[in-house]
């Protein structure tokens, strides 16, 4: 009986102690909570922030446009839909767009679609009217 009493009293004292296991968190709140992780500063190639424009900003022609774009598929614009795709400042608006073809290449713009490229380049579609044809206006510019 000797034997059975020390195991009995190993066993009881393994239970007071425990197992050695470390028991998983129970969660009793309704939300979890991510761990911290590194966060590192973001670094944007184009500041989406337009400083405050003075009256003197972008008034000169040559500083919105920058150069017509002659890819192939501006080039299939020009053909196919009477446009013409120029590579802009990022800053500047439709309307300084329309006036600063008006007053570079003497063209009538009927529409101005923009968006800026995941480079950061800003691309500038100008619609031309009726009248007056992308091509002939490619040729004056050295397109074609």
């Amino acid at each position: 009986m000797a034997g059975a009493n020390t195991k009995a009293t190993k066993a009881a004292a393994g239970l007071k102690k425990g197992s050695g296991r470390k028991s998983t968190r129970i969660h009793h709140g309704v939300h979890f909570f991510k761990p911290k992780t590194l966060k590192l500063a973001r670094a944007p190639v184009v500041l989406r922030k337009s400083a405050p424009k003075s009256k003197s900003a972008m008034t000169k022609a040559f500083d919105i446009i920058k150069y017509p774009l002659a890819t192939d598929s501006a080039l299939h614009q020009i053909e196919a839909d009477n446009t013409i795709v120029f590579i802009v400042d990022v800053k500047a608006n439709k309307a300084e767009i329309k006036a600063a073809v008006k007053k570079m290449y003497d063209i009538a713009a009927v529409k101005i679609n923009t968006l800026i490229t995941p480079g950061g380049a800003k691309k500038a579609y100008v619609k031309l009217s009726a009248d007056q044809q992308a091509q002939d206006v490619a040729n004056v510019m050295g397109l074609y």
